[in-house]
């Protein structure tokens, strides 16, 4: 058996990792052309420098013996000398875990895109992969864990991942600041067009399909009955929470917004990555159906405290992964308020909900004030205006666009100057 788990954790590692491809396609779709390369650069510090942190500190912080009380102090260096109780080698354990404390960095990096300094990127990248997701991942995940101990249900990291990610991402987002011309001094907020929502569109399907591998694979074994049942949860939810995003959005607005469809859908796999193993499909679907309510309402309320978040990143991971850690507590198949009555693990999920987004929080204000006070935390006005490709880079995203590099952003000048329509986009900045 251990072989055939052998191959399953391996293989779902890898499209745990491959997700990172999702990750980089969607946020280069999402933020304007100049800034492209340097969301795909971001990404790539996450599976190098954030891949080896972790291996190096965070695995020992999050799963060695917990002397202290509430952190690992064993294993530093030595992840695959972990004992486990499952028939697995540690390697494969380890290179599993380290796919979540990559995705975890993955999320702040589309918040603080277009304006955070790149060697601020990478001391923050170090901060979460060795201390500030190792140190609450250990309270929910490792069985010595003050919140695992206490029965708190997070199967796949609902809480321990996006809820973390999410709200760190909110405190850092709101400290950088928006990027320049975003609010107006009425409190309006202007439009920044998407460089390329076909390019955002082929990032969301990788991440759907390797939200599969996310969820079956943290079971951990490839004879879990289980299995089937979990995936098709992680279906259900996400094509659910695609599905009212699509229709609240032509209700709403009038149109079927593809941007808000996207996070839709990833909102339906982040609330149901806590309780995809605990639920039953019909709580699958209407898990889903409200995170896509909630991240158009949270994306609105995201804008009017003046926050900038570029790809939607707090509405997704931050409201969603909170809700669907909460959800376990409502629609657990044996436990949950809505389905036994009962109110003992509503409770215990709500207070870690609550620790998480404290803890989230905390951290994203204390990395970004590391950051200020060491690298710098923000770009230069000049470096935003220029983009961020080039100006840490060295290398646009499209050679062919050189040719307008130094034509008006306004879209009725560059539509006089180069004769191409953009009617579509009026009152919209040009992506680029």
């Amino acid at each position: 058996m251990v072989y055939v788990n052998t191959i399953w954790v391996v293989l779902s590692a890898a499209m745990v990792l491959f997700m990172e491809g999702g990750f980089s396609l969607l946020e280069a779709g999402f933020v304007r052309t100049k800034n492209a390369v340097n969301v795909t650069m971001k990404i790539f510090v996450d599976l190098t420098v954030g891949a080896l942190a972790f291996w190096m500190i965070g695995f020992a912080i999050m799963f060695g013996r917990d002397a202290l009380g509430f952190i690992g102090t064993s294993l530093f260096g030595n992840p695959e000398n972990i004992s486990l109780t499952i028939e697995l080698p540690s390697a494969a354990y380890v290179l599993f875990q380290m796919g979540f404390a990559v995705a975890c960095i993955s999320i702040v990096s589309g918040a603080v895109a277009e304006r955070m300094s790149f060697k601020a990127y990478v001391v923050t990248a170090v901060l979460i992969s060795t201390i500030i997701y190792p140190l609450s991942g250990h309270w929910i995940w490792n069985s010595e864990g003050w919140l695992a101990k206490i029965g708190m249900q997070d199967f796949a990291g609902s809480a321990a991942i996006h809820g973390l990610g999410g709200f760190m991402a909110l405190a850092m987002a709101k400290i950088l600041g928006p990027r320049k011309g975003r609010f107006n001094s009425d409190g309006s907020a202007n439009v920044f067009a998407p460089s390329n929502i076909p390019l955002a569109s082929a990032g969301a399907f990788i991440l759907w399909f390797g939200w599969f591998a996310f969820n079956t694979g943290s079971t951990l074994d490839a004879a879990n009955a289980s299995l089937a049942q979990i995936a098709m949860n992680t279906m259900l939810a996400g094509a659910s929470g695609g599905t009212v995003a699509l229709f609240v959005t032509m209700k709403k607005f009038g149109k079927a917004d593809p941007s808000m469809t996207i996070n839709g859908i990833l909102s339906g796999l982040v609330a149901i990555t806590a309780g995809c193993a605990f639920v039953s499909q019909w709580s699958a679907i209407i898990i889903g159906a409200i995170s896509g309510i909630i991240v158009i309402y949270a994306t609105l309320f995201v804008d009017n405290l003046k926050i900038d978040d570029p790809v939607g990143a707090v509405a997704v991971h931050g409201f969603n992964g909170v809700f669907g850690t909460i959800a376990v507590g409502l629609f657990h198949s044996s436990h949950g308020l809505f389905t036994s009555g009962e109110f003992s693990l509503l409770g215990i999920q709500l207070l870690g909900a609550m620790v998480v987004i404290v803890w989230g929080l905390f951290s994203g204000f204390a990395t970004s004030k590391v950051c200020e006070w060491t690298v710098g935390f923000r770009t230069s006005e000049r470096e935003e205006e220029e983009g961020l490709d080039m100006s840490y880079h060295g290398i646009p995203a499209y050679n062919d666009l050189e040719r307008f590099s130094d034509l008006p952003s306004n879209l009725y000048d560059f539509e006089e100057t180069t004769g191409i329509t953009v009617a579509p986009l009026k009152n919209k900045e040009i992506a680029g």
